[in-house]
C-alpha cells in the first residue's frame, strides 16, 4: 500500500509507535506522535522523535487533535476507550494498530506470517517456531510481541522466507486486514480484565487473529479452546484426547499418521511444554519439513528465562523458575505440565485473585505449599486441608526451605501465578532473585 504524502498520527511514544513513526517517514508519510504522559518524563522521548522528523506532543496537548489525519496508528499499550484514542478516532479516517500498519506497509510481496496467540506459551512456542524454521534452512526473524516490532521488520527490507509473530490481544484489537498464513492459538483463560470489560471481550480480540484468514490458510490450535472456525485446522492437546497431537506416555502422537517424538528428549518441561512442541510440528507439517531434519534444534532448545525454565538440579531435585507466572492459567498450567510431585513456591502481589480456584489441582499436584508475599496468607487460607502450606518472608527464604522438603525424584516449581510488585520491579527481577538462590545452594 502506497502511504506517500500521507498525513499520519502515532498514538504512544515506546517502542511500537517509534517503530511505527519510523515506518511511516520511510514510506513518505508524515508522521506526528501523541503521548499523554507527563512531559517532563518523556524530554528525551521527544528528543529521540525530533531527530527521526516525527515532532512529538506530550501531555494535555496530546489529548486534542490538531486537524485531520488520514489515520491514526495507535501502541497497544493505549486502551482504545481512552480519551486520547477517541479523540484521534475522531480525527482520522481510521484507527490501526502497528501490527496493522505494518502488514498494510509491507504489501503484496510481503513474507507470509505465522502468527501466535495464546493467554500463556505464545513467547516461547514463537521463539520454538522461529528456531526450528532455522534448523530447516528458512530465513526467519521472530517479531511482534516478542520485542522486535513487525514495523521494524518492514522497514529494514530484508527478505525472509517467514516472519513469525508472538500476537497479544492489545496488538489483534485493532487488525483488519492482517491475514497469517499459519494462526497459532495456544490456549484461553481469564486474564487482562482491568482492560477488557468482560471475558468475551478479551476473547474477541483475540480471536481477530483468525478472522481474515484465506482459505489456504491453516488455523493451529489448543483441542479445549473448540473454537468455532470454517477453515483448515490442526488441533492439539497434552491433556485429553481426540485432537490431531496427542501426549501419551511421554511422547507426542499424531494421530493421523501414527509418528511420535519423544518429548522426554527435550530440554523443555512439562506437559503445556509438550503442546508448544505440538504447535510448532503442526506448523513443521504444513510448510513439508521433516520431523527428524528439526527434531535436534527442538531436542536443544530452552524455554525462554523465566518460563519453567531448569535452572538446576540438585540432590536429584529439579528447580524450575516460572516466574513469569503472573495468572492462575499460568500457575495451574505449570502445575497441570508437572509428571513427579511437586514442592510449589507461589505468591505475590495481591491484586485479587482466588487462589481457591487452584485448590484442586493443586491438592493433586502439589505436596507442599511455600506462600510468599502479601497474597500468602490467602493462599494459606483457601488451600487448607487440601495442601499443606508454610509462609517465607523472601524468595531467598523460600528456596532455603525448599531444599529441606524436597525429596529426591521431586520438583520445586517457582510458579507465583500473580505479578510481584510488592517485593520485585518487575517478574524478571523476581526471577533472578529464585535462579541466584537456587544456584548459591549448588555451590555452597
Amino acid at each position: 500500500m502506497n502511504f506517500a504524502g500521507k498525513n499520519i498520527a502515532i498514538l504512544g511514544a515506546g517502542g511500537s509507535g517509534y517503530a511505527a513513526a519510523a515506518l511511516a517517514l520511510s514510506c513518505g508519510a508524515k508522521a506526528s506522535v501523541f503521548d499523554s504522559g507527563n512531559p517532563e518524563k518523556l524530554a528525551p522521548a521527544v528528543a529521540r522523535f525530533d531527530a527521526l522528523g516525527a515532532p512529538l506532543t506530550c501531555g494535555e496537548a496530546a489529548l486534542s487533535a490538531p486537524g485531520s489525519f488520514d489515520f491514526t496508528v495507535i501502541s497497544p499499550g493505549i486502551d482504545s476507550a481512552w480519551p486520547i484514542a477517541k479523540a484521534f478516532s475522531e480525527a482520522s479516517g481510521e484507527l490501526i494498530g502497528e501490527i496493522e500498519f505494518a502488514w498494510r506497509a509491507a504489501g503484496e510481496g510481503r513474507a507470509p506470517v505465522i502468527g501466535i496467540t495464546g493467554t500463556n506459551g505464545k513467547t516461547t512456542t514463537t521463539s520454538l517456531v522461529a528456531e526450528m524454521l532455522q534448523a530447516a534452512g528458512k530465513k526467519v526473524v521472530a517479531a511482534g510481541n516478542i520485542g522486535l516490532p513487525y514495523c521494524d521488520v518492514v522497514r529494514s527490507g530484508e527478505s525472509y522466507d517467514w516472519v513469525v509473530l508472538e500476537l497479544s490481544s492489545f496488538q489483534l484489537e485493532t487488525v483488519s486486514q492482517f491475514s497469517p498464513r499459519i494462526a497459532v492459538w495456544m490456549n484461553f483463560a481469564p486474564d487482562h480484565m482491568d482492560r477488557y470489560a468482560t471475558l468475551k471481550d478479551y476473547f474477541d480480540a483475540k480471536f481477530r487473529i483468525f478472522e481474515n484468514l484465506s482459505p489456504d490458510a491453516l488455523a493451529v490450535h489448543k483441542l479445549e479452546c473448540e473454537l468455532d472456525l470454517a477453515g483448515r485446522s490442526s488441533r492439539f492437546s497434552a491433556f485429553s484426547a481426540g485432537g490431531d497431537f496427542s501426549y501419551e506416555g511421554g511422547a507426542i502422537r499424531h494421530q493421523k499418521s501414527g509418528r511420535s517424538f519423544d518429548f522426554v528428549t527435550v530440554e523443555l518441561q512439562g506437559k503445556h511444554n509438550a503442546e508448544n512442541v505440538m504447535a510448532a510440528l503442526a506448523v513443521a507439517d504444513e510448510l513439508g519439513i521433516d520431523w527428524e531434519l528439526v527434531a535436534p534444534a527442538i531436542r536443544a532448545f530452552r524455554a525462554p528465562a523465566h518460563r519453567c525454565e531448569k535452572v538446576a538440579s540438585l540432590g536429584g531435585v529439579l528447580f524450575l523458575n516460572d516466574s513469569k507466572s503472573t495468572n492462575l492459567h499460568s500457575l495451574e498450567s505449570a502445575l497441570n505440565g508437572q509428571e513427579e510431585p511437586v514442592i510449589l513456591i507461589a505468591g505475590g502481589k495481591n491484586k485479587g485473585l482466588d487462589f481457591a480456584e487452584l485448590r484442586e489441582v493443586a491438592g493433586r499436584m502439589v505436596r507442599e505449599c511455600i506462600c510468599i508475599g502479601e497474597i500468602s496468607g490467602h493462599i494459606a487460607s483457601v488451600w487448607k486441608g487440601a495442601v499443606p502450606c508454610r509462609s517465607a518472608m523472601s524468595v531467598e527464604e523460600a528456596v532455603l526451605m525448599s531444599r529441606t522438603i524436597a525429596r529426591p525424584g521431586e520438583i520445586v516449581l517457582f510458579s507465583p501465578g500473580t505479578s510481584s510488585f510488592d517485593m520485585f520491579t518487575g517478574y524478571e527481577a523476581r526471577g533472578q532473585a529464585f535462579r541466584d538462590a537456587v544456584l548459591a545452594g549448588a555451590t555452597a
